[in-house]
């Protein structure tokens, strides 16, 4: 039986960050718009700020409807969900606001500091997550998976780029500048970062 919690602390807390991969979920406003969900993994980009702050690391990749979405006037709507695959079986959701902290934004120099583990020249935004509802369900039907390892491609490909190949990266890119519903999404050009 699943059940609600106020805050991301103890055992919530702990489980959030044991966990290889997450989810997340968002869509326009628009009913007939795109709802995206995305899978995000690599070790250290997903932070517990506080009880009920969360915010994780936006990298260079195919598109950016999470960003559209969290900009959209009135929306910002974003569900963040972890699986035990190990373990006792649990589903945890948080339900909540989220905004983009861009890299010429004067708040990214305080929040990059979180991510001890990881940065780099691919990180193109900060998604900050306010929760409004933290719950979890039993996870009965969540497969048994072992996990292995990190992938490393991503971190190796933006790895070696500087600031300027990932800005021209970026504006090369379709559904970068706006998403596949014509909502603002990632600034273009690449702001420079501001710490």
């Amino acid at each position: 039986m699943g059940q609600r919690y106020e805050r991301i602390e103890g055992r919530i807390r702990s489980f959030i960050e044991q966990q290889p991969v997450f989810f997340t979920a968002t869509a326009p406003l628009s009913g007939d718009g795109h709802i995206n969900l995305s899978p995000k993994g690599r070790s250290g980009t997903l932070v517990v700020i506080d009880e009920l702050t969360l915010a994780y690391l936006d990298f260079g990749g195919s598109g950016a409807e999470t960003i559209a979405h969290v900009r959209e006037e009135s929306n910002g709507r974003i569900t963040l969900m972890w699986c035990a695959f190990s373990g006792p079986p649990k589903v945890l959701r948080v339900h909540g606001r989220g905004e983009a902290i861009f890299r010429d934004d004067p708040r990214w120099a305080g929040f990059i500091t979180h991510f001890t583990e990881v940065d780099g020249p691919s990180a193109r935004a900060i998604i900050v997550v306010r929760a409004q509802r933290i719950s979890d369900a039993c996870g009965f039907a969540v497969p048994f998976m072992e996990y292995q390892e990190e992938r490393t491609q991503h971190a190796e490909y933006f790895g070696r780029k500087s600031d300027e190949e990932f800005a021209a990266y970026c504006e090369r890119k379709d559904h970068l500048g706006v998403s596949l519903d014509g909502l603002p999404a990632l600034p273009l050009p690449l702001p420079a970062r501001s710490d």
